[in-house]
């Protein structure tokens, strides 16, 4: 993929299609050590010891409608391409957790391209799933927790359209801030 914010879509939406309750999406970089670490974990169905072993190969996929699934395979590869790692624990009736831990000063470093977007449309569009944001870089940190944001708005619904524009812009601030020197 030609952005590491659509990887973590589409491993997102396997959570949501193992019908996770509550996925968390976090994303903690280091200028010092040059790395980037990306985590989604979720409450879904989980996966047992097979599973998680078949689940980085590319022609092994749940779905019907096709023969291969990328993203996860995708998301390894990218990860160790840049000479970082790849990870997944999964406990059936659990969850499941992936990591890829990147090295941002590799020449094979994929951007990470428009996270925002990619997590507004993951809330606004999955209004049944909670979701917890956190960005950090070096020591600055911000989070996004729509359990915390359901609670205030009470019966507004979050895809309400001055609700994603505040969503918006609350992610872009807090993004711009942390990578403010």
């Amino acid at each position: 993929m030609r952005e590491l914010s659509l990887n973590v879509l589409d491993i997102a939406q396997n959570s949501i299609k193992a019908e996770a309750s509550l996925i968390e999406i976090e994303l903690v970089e280091s200028t010092e050590k040059k790395e980037l670490l990306i985590g989604i974990y979720d409450n879904g169905k989980g996966m047992n010891d097979e599973q998680v072993q078949a689940v980085t190969d590319p022609f092994f996929t749940t779905r019907t409608t096709r023969k291969v699934g990328l993203g996860i395979p995708f998301f390894k590869m990218s990860a160790e391409m840049t000479g970082g790692s790849f990870g997944i624990e999964s406990v059936p009736g659990v969850g499941t957790k992936v990591r890829a831990l990147y090295k941002t000063d590799h020449v094979d470093f994929t951007p990470l391209g428009d996270m925002c977007s990619t997590v507004v449309i993951l809330i606004t569009m999955n209004l049944g799933v909670d979701f917890i944001y956190k960005r950090s870089l070096d020591s600055k940190q911000f989070v996004v927790d729509t359990r915390q944001l359901k609670e205030i708005l009470g019966d507004v619904p979050l895809n309400e359209p001055s609700i994603v524009s505040w969503l918006t812009d609350y992610i872009q601030e807090n993004t711009k801030q942390l990578t403010e020197v």
